[in-house]
Order: C-alpha cells, then sequence, then structure tokens
C-alpha cells in the first residue's frame, strides 16, 4: 500500500472490508454552546474542547486513519471578545504541554498549520518545537488549523506564486492544480477524504476550502466537547456507504447507456 492509498475502515462498517478515509479532517465546534448549556463560561467550554481532540487523536490511529486535520482557530475568530481569545490562545500551549511528549512517543507528527502573524512569539516558539520534535514521525499525521482560513491560505499561496513569476524563477504557464497545491499549507498531505462537522451546523466555515474539492461531508448533532471514538465510527460509517466516483459515472451505469 502506498502512502496515499486508502486502507480498509477497521470499524462498524456497512459491508466487510469497506474503505477507511485517508485523511480526516474535523471542524471543531460547539464549545460555546455546551458550556451555555451547562451554565458555565465559555472558557470551560474550550477547556472540555481540548480533551475531546485528546480522545480524537487517540481513536483515529485505531480506526486506520492515518492523517487528521483539525479546525481550532479561524483567522475570522479575532473578531471574538478579547477575553475568549486569550483563552483560544492559551489552548495550544496547554495541549503541547501535556500531550507532546506522549504524541511523539507514539510516532504522531505534528504540524500547525495557518499564519503566524498575530500570534505571540512565545506561543511561535512552542509550535516551531512541536514540529521540530516530531517531524521525523510518521506513524500518524496531526494537523492543527489554527490562525487559518481557507480563503487566506488561498490568498497567501497566489502571492508566493506572483513573487516567484517576479523574481523570474517560474512562468505563469507553470501553474497548474499539483503546483498550486504544494503551494498550501496543507502541503505534503493527501487531500480530505471526509470532512466532519459536529454541532450540528452545515457549513464549511473557511476550512480546507481548495483541498475540499471531492471530500465527503459529514455532519453530526453532537457538540465538539462530548465528541469520542463512537462519534468518529459513526462518521466513518456513513463514509463507507458512500459511492465517491470524483466526477466520473458508476460503471453500472456506464454498461446500462452503453
Amino acid at each position: 500500500m502506498t502512502a496515499f492509498e486508502t486502507p480498509p475502515f477497521a470499524g462498524a462498517s456497512p459491508s466487510e472490508g469497506a474503505a477507511a478515509p485517508l485523511h480526516v479532517a474535523v471542524v471543531m465546534d460547539g464549545n460555546g454552546r455546551w458550556a451555555k448549556q451547562r451554565g458555565l463560561p465559555r472558557s470551560l467550554g474550550h477547556s472540555a474542547g481540548v480533551e475531546a481532540l485528546k480522545r480524537t487523536v487517540e481513536a483515529a490511529p485505531r480506526l486506520n486513519i492515518r492523517w487528521l486535520t483539525v479546525f481550532g482557530f479561524s483567522t475570522e475568530n479575532w473578531s471574538r471578545p478579547a477575553a475568549e481569545v486569550a483563552e483560544l490562545m492559551a489552548l495550544p500551549k496547554r495541549y503541547f504541554e501535556t500531550d507532546i511528549a506522549r504524541l511523539d512517543r507514539e510516532g504522531v507528527r505534528v504540524r500547525v498549520i495557518g499564519r503566524r502573524e498575530g500570534l505571540s512569539s512565545e506561543l511561535v516558539r512552542l509550535v516551531d518545537d512541536a514540529q521540530a520534535r516530531t517531524e521525523r514521525n510518521d506513524r500518524f499525521h496531526l494537523n492543527i488549523a489554527f490562525n487559518y482560513g481557507g480563503q487566506a491560505d488561498i490568498t497567501d499561496a497566489v502571492r508566493r506564486f506572483a513573487e516567484d513569476v517576479a523574481a523570474g524563477r517560474c512562468k505563469p504557464q507553470d501553474l497548474d492544480e499539483r503546483l498550486f497545491g504544494s503551494l498550501l499549507a496543507t502541503s505534503g498531505s493527501p487531500p480530505p477524504d471526509l470532512i466532519v462537522r459536529p454541532s450540528g451546523e452545515q457549513r464549511l466555515s473557511n476550512f480546507l476550502l481548495w483541498e475540499a474539492a471531492y471530500a465527503e461531508l459529514v455532519f453530526q448533532d453532537v457538540l465538539w466537547p462530548d465528541y469520542g471514538e463512537q462519534h468518529l465510527r459513526e462518521a466513518l460509517t456513513q463514509f463507507a456507504a458512500r459511492d465517491r466516483r470524483y466526477g466520473a459515472i458508476a460503471a453500472d451505469n456506464v454498461l446500462a447507456t452503453g
């Protein structure tokens, strides 16, 4: 099996041997509503969301997922109240301080994708250290989208290509889908097979806009702090039942019309 081939799904599925998604992306949504339902401050909802992330990262390799990309903080989240932004900024620090040794020991490679502008020097250092510490690991890949937006990432990629053209390093006609993909923050990862959004909302919210071209979408009515392995299994079961054609038509339809 090559690096980007789809493995069998290790969980319950509609049919034995159904394919598992190689790369799953998750919009970690619902922390604030979870806290509100319990009469708690939003900060405790975000802390509970970190625990849900830990559970999901532990479960994903058991389900034959090789890449997991999670949406932690968007470029639009800066518009939230300053106290909540400060709380969100503190979450990666807590996560890495408590879990980076275990992640490294278990062969997890960590990448944080998104703009560094606006992040504190301490957070940037922590992110860089986590990435450097785990860069040789290849058992499982964890991408954390932080200060990330799909539109911002596409804009940054276009700017980088324009700078290369202006510097004479390439020509406009060199640009194709493969080259453009290599300029994105997710370069080096396969495109997501499955994008999951808990919390009942049904939109991408500026997440992996280019990469989502042929991803299957699953929306689940559970708030992120309550998320766990069983919810992920349920999303994979839905994925296994999908007929992925990538713009083509099913073989039986070809025979019927041939």
